[in-house]
């Protein structure tokens, strides 16, 4: 099978196509096999090429392959949250990459998966949007039950265009949260559409954070850091507030009795299967930057730290 493969750390260039053996029926007990027809590139995927996560990924050195979300159709049956699913089944997760550590991620054409990892695709959503929520949807859903805010209680997003930020937004909203959203110039009124009481547009820091306070002026409750600003951030959190990050190594050293939290998403079949039921309502909204060929990994890399467009880069696979 064609995967692709990171062969050193460094940028895009570094990603080369390659071939591994197909997995064959019954290799790795209490895992099935899924067909991928498309992938999630993440920023999690770009700053493990670049190396910046070397620390956290214990003796795992190149060559290996990225990627955590997928959509696709299983190869054997499996267990799901309602019961067996058979073999032609559309479905779409996320791979747990930091915990598995296996070096076998999901820009493949076929890849091992947990069934916990995976849940069964409505038909309303194809397989390019399904590869734009898993990991993202989760991440968020685990953000907001990290921050543990009451109703009323106001929450800063930073990067609210990207695609967990959006679900942060929606979901702080559904939640009752005041939510101030740091965001691309030209999308506020879409996201004021998904919740968002006020937005601030993209900038340098310093400026972002006087306008923050305007909106503000006592400070937030807390801080969702999805453009990763970091320490700088924590000056419009008030004391006893509380800051999330996706980021290990973006993490600010607490102070005046802030609570900072790493959230890492976990697996969860039947949450995932619950988000898809909901993105297939329009009840949460995705977004899809650019679908690109498998092949074309190195440029989908570039593309996606350019920025040029917000939202999901995806993968097509088959």
């Amino acid at each position: 099978m064609r995967v692709v493969e990171v062969t050193a750390y460094g940028g895009p260039e570094v990603l080369s196509m390659a071939r591994r053996p197909d997995p064959q029926p019954g290799e790795v007990p209490g895992k099935v096999r899924v067909q991928l027809k498309a992938a999630g590139i993440t920023i999690g995927d770009l700053r493990i090429r670049a190396g910046l996560y070397v620390d956290h990924m214990g003796g795992l050195r190149p060559p290996f392959v990225l990627g955590t979300d997928f959509a696709g159709k299983l190869l054997d049956p499996a267990p799901g949250p309602g019961g067996t699913l058979p073999v032609g089944t559309r479905v779409a997760g996320f791979m747990p990459w930091y915990e598995e550590l296996s070096g076998q991620g999901t820009y493949a054409e076929v890849i091992w998966a947990d069934p916990e990892w995976f849940a069964p695709l409505p038909d309303d959503v194809d397989f390019t949007t399904a590869a734009s929520v898993p990991l993202a949807a989760l991440t968020a859903l685990q953000g907001i039950e990290l921050l543990n805010l009451p109703p009323g209680a106001v929450l800063l997003v930073t990067g609210a265009s990207g695609v967990v930020g959006r679900f942060v937004v929606q979901l702080g909203a559904a939640a009752g949260l005041r939510v101030i959203a740091v965001s691309y110039e030209g999308d506020e009124h879409e996201l004021k559409i998904l919740g968002a009481k006020e937005c601030v547009p993209r900038g340098e820091a310093l400026d972002v954070l006087r306008q923050v306070r305007e909106h503000a002026p006592e400070g937030v409750d807390g801080i969702f850091d999805g453009a990763l600003m970091g320490t700088v951030a924590m000056a419009v959190l008030k004391d006893r507030g509380v800051f999330v990050s996706f980021a290990p190594d973006r993490l600010p050293e607490p102070e005046r009795d802030i609570r900072v939290e790493f959230d890492r998403a976990r697996p969860d079949a039947g949450r995932l299967k619950r988000v898809l039921e909901q993105v297939a309502a329009r009840e949460l909204i995705t977004r899809v930057a650019d679908v690109m060929p498998l092949e074309e990994a190195a440029e989908a890399h570039r593309r996606a730290e350019s920025g040029h467009r917000p939202g999901r880069i995806v993968l097509m696979i088959r």
